[in-house]
C-alpha cells in the first residue's frame, strides 16, 4: 500500500471514529449528566487509559513497530509473528499481575487520581467500583495494540484504525442498554468498556488469523530481543509519565483562574485535537512501519522520500486546518457548543483558546512525522529527550504566558512549544545527515503556504465584509443559523484554499481532492 492510500485509509477510519466519539460525549452529557456518577465514570474510565497510553499505545508501539517491520523486511513473515508471539508472552506476563493488583489497590489509585473524592464517600466507593469493572480494559486494549502494531508493519493498517470505533459504538449501545432496562448509565457504561477490549481483541485476532499470522500463546522468555525491546520501551515510559505530570500541571493552572477556565481549555483541546489525531496519527502510523523496512534494507532514497512525501502532505492537511481553526474559531465553537448554559461569553473564551492551540497545528503534525523518523531507527530516546525538555518550556511558558492572557496562555505555551518541538527534532535529524528532504518538498513549501495566505486573506474578507449582515440577522442567537454559518466558512475556506493550491502547483487536484494521490518511491 502507498504511503498516501495509507495516510488516506488511516485518516478516514480515525475521522469516523472521532464522529462516533463526538456522538458517544453528547449521548453520555444527555443521559449520565455532569454528576457525582458521572465524575466517577471518568475517573473509571481514565485510569486503563492512562496505563494504555504509558505502556501499549505509547513506549510499546514505537519500539515494537520498528523491530517487528525490520524482522519482516529481513527475514519475513514468520519470523515477525515468532517476535510477535514473545513479545505478547511478555506483555501477558507483565500485565496480568499488574491489573491484578490494580484491582486489589484500586482505592489508592483512584485516591491518586481524584483526591478530592475523599471527602465525598459515596462517589469515592462510585468511582472504586466502577474502575474495578473497567481496569481489565488495560490487558485486552494492550494485547489488540500489539496485533494491529504487527498487522500496521505488514501494510495492512485498517483493522487497527477501525478498532476505536468499535469501541464508541459499544459504549453507546451501553448507553442504550441503561436506558431500555432503566439500570445505572455509569454502570453500564463501565461494562461496556470492557466488553468493548473484548470486541476490539477478537476483530484484531479474526484479522491476524485470517492473514495467517496469529501469534500463539507461548511461555514467556527473555530473548535478546526482547531484552532489546524492553530497553527501547524505557524512553517511551519515562517520557509519557513526563507528558501527563505536564497535562495534570495544566490543570492545575486553569483551576487557579477564573471560574469556567477548565472547560474553556477542555472544549477548545476537543477540537485542536481532531485534525491532530486524524492528520497526526495517520501520517505517523501509515509512515512508521514503511520507513523501518527501508531503513533496515539501507535504502536511504526511498526513506528520504517518504519523508518527504510525509511532510508535504502533513502541511497540505493542516496549514488549512490551523487557519480555519484559529480565523473562524468563534463561528465553530459557536456552531457546535453554544446550547443551553453555553453562553456567548463562553463561546468567546473558549474560541480565543481555540485560536491560541491553533498556532501548533502544523508544528505537532511535523513532529509526529519526525519521531517516526528516529523511531524507525530504533532510537526512541532521542525524541524522548526533547519532548521532556519541550515540557519543562512549556510548564514555564504557561506561567509567564498566564498572567497577561489567562486560560489562553496555557494554550499560546502549548503551540509555540510545537514549534520548538519540530525545531529540535529537525537540528537532531540534520546532524547525523538524515534530514535531506527531496527537490520535490522544496519547491512545493512556499507554494502550499502561499495557498494559505490565500485562504487566511479570503476568511478574513468574508468575515469583515459579512459582519454587519450577521449581527443584523442576529445569526448568533438562532441555533440552526449558527450551524449554517459555521459550514458556510469551513465550506469557503476550504474551496478557497483548494483552487488556490491548485493554481500555485502546490498539489495536484488527485492529490488534494482524492486521497493525495498514490506517487511511487524512487529507486534505492
Amino acid at each position: 500500500m502507498s504511503l498516501s492510500r495509507a495516510i488516506a485509509t488511516v485518516g478516514g477510519l480515525t475521522m469516523l471514529s472521532r464522529v462516533f466519539g463526538f456522538a458517544r460525549d453528547l449521548l453520555t452529557a444527555m443521559i449520565l449528566g455532569a454528576g457525582p456518577m458521572a465524575d466517577a465514570f471518568f475517573v473509571a474510565l481514565k485510569l486503563p487509559n492512562f496505563f494504555r497510553r504509558l505502556f501499549a499505545e505509547g513506549a510499546f508501539s514505537a519500539a515494537f513497530v520498528p523491530m517487528v517491520s525490520e524482522k519482516i523486511e529481513i527475514e519475513g513473515k514468520e519470523a515477525g509473528k515468532a517476535m510477535a508471539e514473545r513479545a505478547m508472552a511478555i506483555m501477558i506476563a507483565f500485565l496480568i499481575p499488574f491489573v491484578l493488583l490494580g484491582l486489589l489497590f484500586m482505592p489508592t489509585l483512584v485516591t491518586v487520581l481524584a483526591p478530592g473524592f475523599i471527602d465525598e464517600p459515596e462517589k469515592f466507593q462510585a468511582a472504586i467500583d466502577l474502575a474495578r469493572i473497567t481496569f481489565p480494559y488495560l490487558l485486552l486494549i494492550s494485547v489488540t495494540a500489539l496485533l494491529g502494531g504487527l498487522l500496521n508493519s505488514m501494510g495492512r493498517f485498517a483493522p487497527f484504525a477501525a478498532a476505536p470505533i468499535i469501541f464508541n459504538l459499544t459504549l453507546i449501545g451501553g448507553l442504550g442498554y441503561a436506558q431500555y432496562a432503566g439500570t445505572s448509565p455509569a454502570d453500564a457504561m463501565a461494562w461496556a468498556v470492557s466488553v468493548a477490549g473484548i470486541l476490539q481483541l477478537a476483530f484484531l485476532l479474526w484479522f491476524t488469523h485470517r492473514l495467517g499470522i496469529l501469534p500463539h500463546l507461548i511461555r514467556p522468555s527473555l530473548s535478546p530481543d526482547m531484552k532489546k525491546l524492553l530497553r527501547l520501551m524505557v524512553p517511551g515510559i519515562i517520557g509519557g509519565g513526563v507528558m501527563q505530570i505536564n497535562l495534570m500541571i495544566d490543570t492545575i493552572l486553569a483551576s487557579l483562574l477564573a471560574s469556567g477556565a477548565i472547560s474553556w481549555l477542555f472544549y477548545a483541546d476537543r477540537m485542536y485535537q481532531l485534525p491532530l489525531g486524524v492528520i497526526g496519527i495517520a501520517i505517523g502510523t501509515a509512515l512508521l512501519p514503511g520507513l523501518s523496512r527501508a531503513m533496515s534494507a539501507g535504502r536511504e532514497k526511498e526513506a528520504m522520500h517518504l519523508l518527504s512525501r510525509a511532510l508535504e502532505y502533513g502541511l497540505l492537511l493542516a496549514l488549512p486546518s490551523a487557519l480555519g481553526l484559529g480565523i473562524i474559531a468563534e463561528q465553530i465553537i459557536g456552531g457546535l457548543f453554544q446550547y443551553g448554559r453555553f453562553d456567548d461569553f463562553d463561546t468567546a473564551q473558549t474560541a480565543m483558546t481555540l485560536s491560541a492551540y491553533a498556532i501548533g497545528i502544523p508544528a505537532y503534525v511535523g513532529v509526529k512525522v519526525l519521531n517516526a523518523a528516529y523511531f524507525a531507527r530504533q532510537d526512541t530516546a532521542s525524541p524522548v529527550r526533547i519532548a521532556i525538555l519541550c515540557t519543562v518550556i512549556n510548564t514555564c511558558g504557561s506561567l509567564l504566558l498566564i498572567q497577561p492572557l489567562g486560560h489562553a496562555g496555557i494554550a499560546l505555551a502549548t503551540g509555540i512549544t510545537a514549534w520548538l518541538n519540530l525545531a529540535l527534532l529537525v537540528r537532531g535529524l540534520r546532524k547525523r545527515g538524515q534530514f535531506n528532504l527531496d527537490q520535490r518538498f522544496i519547491i512545493r513549501l512556499p507554494r502550499i503556504i502561499g495557498a494559505g495566505a490565500v485562504m487566511a486573506l479570503l476568511l478574513a474578507a468574508i468575515l469583515l465584509v459579512t459582519g454587519p449582515m450577521v449581527l443584523d440577522l442576529n445569526f448568533g442567537a438562532d441555533p440552526v443559523m449558527r450551524v449554517i454559518w459555521m459550514l458556510a466558512l469551513i465550506g469557503l475556506g476550504a474551496i478557497g484554499f483548494t483552487i488556490a493550491a491548485i493554481l500555485f502547483g502546490a498539489g495536484k487536484i488527485r492529490e488534494i481532492t482524492a486521497g493525495l494521490g498514490t506517487p511511487k518511491p524512487p529507486a534505492a
